[in-house]
C-alpha cells in the first residue's frame, strides 16, 4: 500500500494543480479583452467645468463717453481779413491810369474809410503774388463808385527818401513809432474791406501828402 498510496497521491495532486492553472486563464482573458477594448468605450475621467473669469474692465465698452481714438473735427479754417478777398478785396492800383482824383480832409467818426483817416486793411505785398498782410494806409480821395484811394504807411525809417513822406506818429502804431507815406503804393480801399478806423491825421501832414501827390500824379 505504501507504493500505492504514494502514487494516488501524485495522481490527486496533478489533478488538483491542473484545476487551478484553468481558473486563472478566464482572468488572463478578461485582461487581454480589456486591453484590446477601443479607446472611446473606456470611461474617461470626469472633469469639473472651469468657471467663466468676469471681464476685466478695459474690455468693457465705455458708454455715455466718446471714443478717445476718434479723430476730431479739424480747426483749419483760418480767419480771413477784411479785404482779403472777395468783391470787398483791397487791391494796388496804377495811379497814372485812374483818371481824375478829386483829394480832400474830411475825416468823420463814422466806421466808413474817409478822406484824412488812418484805416487798417489787408494789402496785398509788392509781389501781387496772393500774399499780403494788415497795414495801415492814408485815405486821400473818395471815388464816385462808392470806393477809396490811399497810400500805404510804414514805420520803416525812409528820412530823406523822395519816394516817402514823414508823416509823424500817432494812434495808429501801437508802439508810437513815427510813420512815412510810401507814393508808390496807391491801394483801392472798399468800405467793407476795411478793418478799423485808427486815427484822423492832422491836417498839415496831410496836405503835405496831397501836395506830393498832385506833383506826381496831376492829381487835384
Amino acid at each position: 500500500m505504501g507504493f500505492l498510496g504514494d502514487l494516488i497521491r501524485t495522481v490527486s495532486d496533478l489533478l488538483s494543480g491542473g484545476g487551478g492553472r484553468q481558473g486563472e486563464a478566464p482572468a488572463r482573458e478578461t485582461e487581454r479583452e480589456t486591453r484590446r477594448r477601443p479607446a472611446s468605450t473606456r470611461r474617461q475621467p470626469t472633469s469639473t467645468p472651469k468657471a467663466r473669469s468676469a471681464p476685466s474692465p478695459s474690455d468693457v465698452p465705455a458708454r455715455g463717453r466718446p471714443d478717445r481714438e476718434r479723430a476730431r473735427p479739424s480747426r483749419v479754417s483760418a480767419e480771413v481779413s477784411p479785404g482779403e478777398s472777395g468783391p470787398q478785396a483791397t487791391t494796388e492800383v496804377d495811379p497814372d491810369r485812374i483818371g481824375s482824383v478829386r483829394m480832400g480832409y474830411a475825416p468823420q467818426s463814422d466806421g466808413a474809410p474817409d478822406p484824412g483817416e488812418i484805416v487798417w486793411t489787408w494789402v496785398p505785398f509788392e509781389e501781387n503774388d496772393g500774399r499780403g498782410k494788415d497795414r495801415p494806409v492814408l485815405v486821400v480821395a473818395a471815388e464816385s463808385a462808392g470806393t477809396y484811394l490811399a497810400v500805404q504807411l510804414t514805420s520803416k525809417d525812409h528820412d530823406g527818401e523822395g519816394d516817402f513822406v514823414a508823416v509823424g506818429a500817432g494812434g495808429w502804431d501801437g508802439q508810437g513809432r513815427p510813420s512815412w507815406v510810401n507814393l508808390d503804393r496807391v491801394i483801392r480801399v472798399h468800405e467793407g474791406g476795411m478793418r478799423r478806423e485808427s486815427a484822423a491825421l492832422a491836417r498839415e501832414p496831410f496836405e503835405r501828402v496831397t501836395d506830393r501827390l498832385r506833383e506826381r500824379y496831376g492829381w487835384r
